[in-house]
C-alpha cells in the first residue's frame, strides 16, 4: 500500500534556522510550502523550495485566507472572485519560486480556516477550484474525505487527493475538532502513529503539521509505523 506523507512547512523563520523544518524534509514526502499570504515570504518560500527539490520532495502550494494577524486560521468572508484571484496568484508565485529552485508545484493544499470551510461551504470550495482551474494546468487538490470542495473539483476533471491528519483529533462524522477545543491537537507519538496506521486504506496522503509540539518526532513515528505496517511511503501527487 502506498501512502504519502506531508507537513506544513515554510511558515516561520525561527522553525527554519532552528533546523526543524529541513529535518522534517528528510521525513515526509510532500512539502505544503506556505504561500506568504498568512505567513512566511518570498525568502521563506525560496529556500524551503530549494531543501525540498534537493531532497526529491514534492512541493505543494498551501493556500490559505491573506490574514496574517490570525494565521490563516479565521475564515474571512471574501467576495469569491477576489478569493479565486488571491489563491491563484498565492500559487503562481510559488510555482515561479519553484522552478526558479528546479521544481514545480506539483499539488494544492488550503490551510486553516479555508481548508475547513471549503468542507462543506458550497462558495468559497467554488473559489477554490476556480483558482485551481486558473492554472495552465490543473493541479491536484488534497482535502478531507467528503469535502464539498473535492466533489466540485471531481466534477470538474481536477484530481484530488483525500488526506487525513495523524495530530488531529476527528469528529464523528469524520470532520476535525476545533482547535479552540480540548484535545484537538494530539501530541502522543504513539497515539498519533496508531491513528496515523488507521488511516491507513481511507486516504492517500497523511499530514503531520510542524507546529504541533514535537513534530519532528511524531512525525519520525508516523513514519516508522506506516513502514511497520507494510506502507511505502512516496508522494501522491
Amino acid at each position: 500500500m502506498r501512502i504519502d506523507l506531508n507537513a506544513d512547512l515554510g511558515e516561520s523563520w525561527p522553525r527554519w534556522e532552528s533546523g526543524e523544518d529541513v529535518a522534517l524534509l528528510d521525513v515526509v514526502t510532500s512539502a505544503n510550502v506556505c504561500c506568504g499570504a498568512y505567513a512566511g515570504d518570498r525568502e521563506l518560500m525560496r529556500v524551503t523550495c530549494e531543501a525540498a527539490v534537493a531532497r526529491g520532495v514534492a512541493i505543494g502550494a498551501q493556500v490559505g485566507y491573506p490574514d496574517r494577524d490570525n494565521f490563516g486560521r479565521v475564515v474571512m468572508e471574501m467576495p469569491p472572485r477576489e478569493l479565486t484571484d488571491e489563491l491563484l496568484g498565492q500559487i503562481l508565485l510559488l510555482d515561479e519560486i519553484a522552478r526558479s529552485a528546479g521544481g514545480t508545484v506539483s499539488y494544492v493544499k488550503p490551510h486553516g480556516a479555508l481548508y475547513n470551510t471549503i468542507v462543506r461551504d458550497d462558495v468559497h470550495a467554488q473559489a477554490v477550484v476556480d483558482a485551481v482551474q486558473g492554472l495552465p494546468v490543473p493541479l491536484p487538490l488534497l482535502g478531507l474525505p467528503g469535502a464539498v470542495s473535492l466533489t466540485i473539483a471531481r466534477a470538474a476533471g481536477i484530481p484530488v487527493v483525500h488526506e487525513g491528519f495523524a495530530d488531529r483529533a476527528y469528529t464523528a462524522d469524520g470532520r476535525l475538532v476545533p482547535r479552540t477545543e480540548p484535545g484537538a491537537v494530539l501530541d502522543d507519538p504513539a497515539a498519533v502513529a496508531a491513528q496515523a496506521v488507521r488511516l491507513l486504506g481511507d486516504v492517500a496522503s497523511i499530514c503531520v503539521h510542524s507546529d504541533s509540539p514535537g513534530a519532528l518526532g511524531l512525525a519520525r513515528a508516523v513514519r516508522a509505523a506506516l513502514e511497520d505496517a507494510g506502507a511505502e511511503i512516496v508522494s501522491a501527487s
